[in-house]
């Protein structure tokens, strides 16, 4: 019984260790290092859960670089091409997504 007990509370403080682990996607580092005032921790990390809903590794690397340089996020957005305009599409949806779950 004691060492059910035992081993129970090492699971417990363990799972808050393993969490705190997690790497940071790509939209919430470009979120954490660019220089918005309302770039926090808690509101990065919301921006990157939405993402992780609602866009593909492949469209969180690509969103992630619009934080760096949002003249690319123009250029996509009046881009002619297909893939481009899909793109543009999935980002808006999780553009609203995010704002409306992050907004604080």
């Amino acid at each position: 019984m004691r060492k059910s007990i035992l081993a129970l509370c090492l699971v417990v403080l363990a799972i808050p260790l393993g969490a705190s682990g997690v790497q940071a996607g790509p939209i919430e580092r470009a979120c954490l290092t660019s220089n918005r005032q309302a770039a926090s921790r808690a509101v990065c990390a919301c921006i990157q859960s939405v993402a992780d809903q609602t866009l593909r590794g492949s469209d969180q690397s690509r969103a992630a670089k619009f934080f760096a340089n949002p003249d690319r996020a123009q250029e996509v957005r009046m881009s002619k091409r297909n893939a481009d305009n899909q793109f543009w599409a999935r980002y808006k949806a999780f553009g609203s997504t995010a704002e409306a779950s992050c907004a604080g």
